[in-house]
């Protein structure tokens, strides 16, 4: 971004300003200059860090001098911080007492990725959803006020959280309620000012804010109302002129704000001279205020800064020449799976369509992309839309296919309900990263959509067992003249082979993958898997256990298994879910239905979070793997031989 002045590269010094710092009140003891040398310092050591352990790049990077410049002027924790998602927060984190815990970022026992307030007193919010940010620090002010405390909340949104409807919904809010003591950050790395408009812009803004030119601007208030009429209407007019003509800012400044920038948000003075300008603007009642910040993207690390998408979320790589490691040949991925047989099918019938919200790479919808730009959709983070615009799609004939994370999907529940199932129209919904997810942790993991979904009219529920399942249920779902969702994992399959042919499965037929007269394990989608070598370890000792590949839950296959559970009276259903309102759920109440009177042990997550971790040791630890599954097996023949 031309405007921001060179991007340098990081010195990478282990010592300097930084390691005196545990805490913001440290960092409020240096001069403006040395805070300019700490915002440095953050930028080679999380560059230096995350090149070793992987995790959240490019948004950091461009952060930092915000997070230093709102640490230095604000009175944090006392004035409250609040971070949209946490993708840009690891300068934060390392300001407030945990730079020491950045070399096992997002593994087992290390801190989070993202902000929780149970790791420190100075994450004031916890999020991995976007959009949140400026709900809740208007929340925080306004409880100050009813509590007569004398704290402001400062949200720092980027401008793609900007794209969630509930970001403009507390702006409206905030503005309508006058909130004096909130101050909205908006991160834009997207915008391009050209340098002289940009330069003009971020002067006129640090001095508009300046307190001798807020007197004038009240002076010349007081002037105008003494005009007549007609005059004061054409100088009102010519005001708001020349706010379109200098400022992007008509639209805040229209919901009630006071627009400060764009400011050149990676010059310490200017960040530091802004944030102070902002304290004496809300000192004076001049809330809510809304600062533009430009910035750029992996700024400082020019691979980053050259391609910041690439280097969002990343693996290790080498700083000098900014490569990563090579993949090592493999299985392919379920996204790529999903993206090369939506590919195929839409070749097929013009009407599919694909939709995503914000993530077409990390869904790999990319692909479809490339080869039907005029059918792909990506309508931002703004997951309630994305599904209300693909029934709109589905009532005038078309097929929609919405390709969510599963922990995104959550937040587009009632459009799911109302919009779709109710109406009955054909949405596929392809819902990525069901199940544990690994270091993105607690807020992240797909743990719910089971539960949420099963209970909805017309709609089928469905899970692959491997990677050739899915491009069948694919067909399948698009073929469904109605609802239909499809949960998969992250990361790579099994290495199946794949079918040639796409064939559409006979909805709600269970696949029973082998038959013993001992115990029925019924596993549903890549749990499947478990179950099958839990099968073998147990047919060692002389068990003889039936496997089941559930493939959907709704409509279940309830004779099928109903009829395997009288005949061998010991069932395990295995699941890779929440065990409330999960699968299990849904078998137990198949053979109460049927007065099915059974042995039953329900394997799944149990009523607690599992945050941040190594998927496969989470798994062994929750009984959720081939052990586990025989020993919940044994466990019960032991039982019922009692």
């Amino acid at each position: 971004m031309s405007d921001q002045g060179p991007a340098k590269e990081p010195k990478g010094e282990q010592g300097g300003l930084l390691a005196d710092i545990q805490c913001p009140a440290d960092l409020r003891k240096l001069t403006r200059e040395q805070a300019a040398q700490v915002a440095e310092e953050l930028r080679a050591e999380i560059l230096r860090t995350v090149s070793q352990t992987g995790g959240h790049l490019a948004s950091s990077l461009g952060a930092v001098e915000l997070l230093t410049g709102i640490h230095y002027a604000f009175d944090t924790p006392d004035d409250r911080l609040v971070l949209d998602v946490g993708h840009q927060g690891y300068a934060h984190k390392m300001l407030t007492g945990r730079r020491g815990g950045f070399s096992r970022i997002g593994k087992d026992g290390g801190i989070a990725k993202f902000l929780r307030r149970a790791e420190s007193p100075f994450d004031h919010f916890g999020a991995g959803h976007a959009g949140t940010s400026i709900s809740a620090a208007l929340g925080m002010a306004r409880a100050f006020e009813h509590q007569g405390k004398d704290h402001c909340a400062i949200a720092l949104i980027g401008d793609g959280g900007m794209t969630a409807g509930m970001a403009f919904e507390a702006l409206n809010h905030a503005g309508d309620l006058r909130q004096k003591n909130l101050v909205v950050v908006l991160n834009d790395n997207e915008m391009s000012i050209s340098p002289n408009v940009g330069a003009m812009s971020s002067y006129l803004s640090r001095k508009l804010s300046a307190p001798m030119v807020r007197r004038m601007k009240g002076w010349a208030k007081e002037f105008l109302t003494s005009l007549p009429g007609d005059m004061l209407h054409w100088a009102q007019k010519a005001e708001e002129s020349l706010k379109v003509f200098f400022s992007p800012g008509l639209l805040f400044e229209a919901l009630g704000f006071k627009y400060v920038g764009p400011i050149q948000a990676h010059r310490m003075d200017v960040v530091l001279e802004t944030f102070e300008n902002v304290k004496a603007m809300l000192a004076a009642g001049d809330g809510p205020i809304l600062v533009h910040a430009l910035t750029a993207k992996g700024y400082g690390y020019q691979p980053a800064q050259n391609d910041p998408f690439k280097y969002h979320g990343v693996g290790a790589f080498d700083i000098e020449s900014g490569k990563f490691a090579p993949s090592k040949p493999g299985p392919p991925k379920y996204q790529k799976v999903f993206a090369q047989t939506l590919i195929r099918l839409a070749r097929e019938d013009p009407r599919i369509v694909g939709i995503t919200a914000a993530m077409a790479d990390g869904t790999s919808l990319d692909l479809f992309k490339k080869e039907f730009p005029k059918r792909f959709y990506d309508v931002g983070i703004a997951e309630q839309h994305a599904i209300t615009f693909a029934a709109g799609l589905a009532s005038e004939g078309m097929k929609p296919v919405a390709a969510i994370y599963s922990t995104f999907l959550q937040r587009a529940y009632d459009q799911v309900v109302h919009d779709v199932c109710i109406q009955n129209l054909d949405v596929t919904l392809a819902m990525d990263r069901a199940g544990l997810v690994g270091g993105d942790g607690g807020t992240h993991q797909g743990m719910y959509d089971i539960a949420y979904l099963r209970t909805l009219p017309n709609i089928v529920c469905m899970a692959p067992k491997d990677e050739n399942e899915l491009q069948h249920m694919l067909r399948t779902a698009v073929e469904y003249e109605g609802p239909a969702a499809i949960r998969y994992p992250r990361g790579s399959g099994f290495g199946v082979p794949m079918d040639p042919e796409l064939k559409p499965l006979p909805l709600g037929e269970a696949e029973l993958l082998r038959d013993g007269d001992d115990a029925v394990i019924v596993a549903y989608g890549v749990m499947v898997h478990a179950a099958e070598e839990a099968a073998d370890e147990l047919a060692a000792d002389g068990i003889a256990v039936s496997v089941v590949n559930a493939r959907f839950v709704k409509p279940l296959d309830a004779s099928r298994i109903v009829a395997l559970a009288r005949r061998t009276g010991v069932v395990v259903t295995v699941e890779e879910h929440a065990g409330m309102g999960g699968f299990g759920g849904a078998v137990l109440e198949a053979l109460s239905a049927a007065g099915a009177e059974v042995r039953t042990r329900c394997l799944a997550v149990p009523d607690h979070l599992v945050e941040h971790g190594d998927p496969d040791a989470q798994k062994a630890a929750l009984g959720l793997d081939c052990e586990g599954i025989a020993r919940a097996v044994r466990d019960l023949l032991q039982k019922d031989a009692s």
